[in-house]
């Protein structure tokens, strides 16, 4: 019989290790049928169920409800019978709780902060990137000492702190541990290998596969900047051309070659609009943004829905947010990226929550009918989802006053800091 309904996705590691739990402990949890990620836990039936919208989510057999993978996890865990994942007395099951702790907040936070750093999801800083190597290193390094006189992390037999170590050094390893660093958490290594590869589980983590450089940001190619002409001199006696020699700069030969038109930029062959973008940008800096005589006034005034649209973005890996300062570092970069799209884009975007429970949200008002023509110039512009703003309708025009005066509240979560493009 079925414990109840797991939502997740294969390739989510907190999503394995409840299943890993489940499998080690004899139990069955049931996979949604069409399950969809970022559409269907956006469905109101599905929060209904949960209203934060994440995943890993549990729906029991008897209609218990729970989120959070690491409550999810220790509820599976205690269903289990005759189980020992969480320890047989008070003190081993704190130890359990101090190892899954380590694995979330020591190691996995870190982990997954590289890699918004290194996709270019937040934007890029070495001394950040290192720190976060580094504490995450500081923690396994703990781990390996521990480990080096016990097989296990907590008793003589497998306890949840051991499948929820090992599911972290599994995304670790793909990303951060490289050859050097792995010779030197050889008892780490040897743990998830250990872990990762029993029976009972070894279907549901796959293998684990150590990475031969660790994971690196690559800065976008820069044009190739045009040489300035030179300044014109006055007529000069011909004389005989030098020889060239091995020392003569090739690259002159491109002042040869006719400098290529840039391609015109479809939105500027778009109808001539009666809404000056740059008059609106003017009037919400010097405005107040809500009351009489303010910046929304000023816009409904003006704007021309023919030739502009507003429309809602959302970020939509919610669930990878921690810090509210870097999710509010995370705009910042998306709007720096959006660099080139400047005359035809206005921007107000927000960070909503807490830390380790935050959102991303906002308005955007473009030149023309559709957004990706004007976003796209953004290499992480699919990162976000957009949804074009019925302003005659109520309940969008209170979302994009809302996101303009920067009283957006959704889910519960009010509005803790924002940027804006202009």
């Amino acid at each position: 019989m079925s414990l109840g309904t797991l939502y997740s996705v294969p390739y989510q590691a907190t999503g394995k290790r409840i299943r890993a739990v489940a499998a080690f402990a004899g139990l069955k949890l049931d996979s949604p049928e069409g399950y969809v990620h970022f559409e269907t836990n956006k469905t109101p039936e599905f929060l209904a169920k949960f209203p934060h919208g994440k995943i890993p989510a549990f729906e029991g057999a008897d209609g218990f409800k729970l989120f959070e993978s690491s409550a999810i996890a220790r509820y599976v865990a205690a269903l289990a019978p005759n189980s020992t994942l969480l320890g047989s007395d008070l003190k081993e099951a704190a130890l359990v709780d101090q190892w899954c702790s380590v694995a979330d907040s020591e190691i996995a936070q870190y982990i997954y902060l590289v890699l918004q750093l290194t996709r270019g999801s937040i934007p890029y800083s070495k001394p950040v990137h290192n720190t976060l190597v580094e504490r995450a290193v500081r923690a396994l390094t703990t781990v390996d000492k521990h480990l080096s006189t016990r097989t296990y992390l907590v008793t003589e037999r497998i306890t949840l702190a051991d499948l929820a170590v090992a599911s972290v050094v599994q995304v670790a390893a793909e990303y951060v541990i490289d050859p050097e660093l792995k010779a030197k958490l050889p008892n780490v290594v040897r743990h998830a290998e250990t872990i990762l590869n029993h029976p009972l589980v070894k279907d549901v983590f796959g293998p684990i596969n150590f990475c031969e450089k660790a994971a690196q940001f690559v800065p976008p190619k820069k044009e190739k900047e045009a040489k300035p002409a030179a300044a014109p001199t006055p007529k000069a006696e011909k004389k005989p051309a030098p020889k060239p020699t091995a020392d003569d700069d090739d690259d002159e030969d491109d002042n040869l070659v006719p400098e290529e038109p840039k391609a015109k930029n479809p939105l500027d062959s778009l109808p001539k609009s009666t809404f000056n973008l740059e008059d609106w940008k003017r009037a919400y800096s010097n405005k107040e943004t809500r009351g009489p005589g303010g910046a929304l006034e000023w816009f409904y005034q003006n704007f021309d829905k023919a030739g502009f649209s507003v429309w809602r973005v959302d970020f939509k890996y919610n669930n990878e947010l921690t810090q509210t300062f870097m999710s509010s570092n995370l705009i910042g970069g998306f709007f720096n990226r959006l660099e080139a799209s400047r005359k035809y884009l206005f921007g107000s975007m927000g960070v909503l929550g807490q830390t380790n429970d935050s959102i991303i949200s906002g308005a955007l008002i473009l030149r023309g009918q559709e957004a990706i023509p004007v976003v796209n110039v953004a290499p992480d512009f699919e990162s976000y989802e957009y949804k074009k703003l019925d302003l005659e309708n109520p309940e969008d025009k209170a979302y994009f006053e809302a996101a303009l005066a920067w009283d957006l509240e959704l889910e519960g979560k009010k509005w803790v800091d924002g940027k804006n493009f202009k």
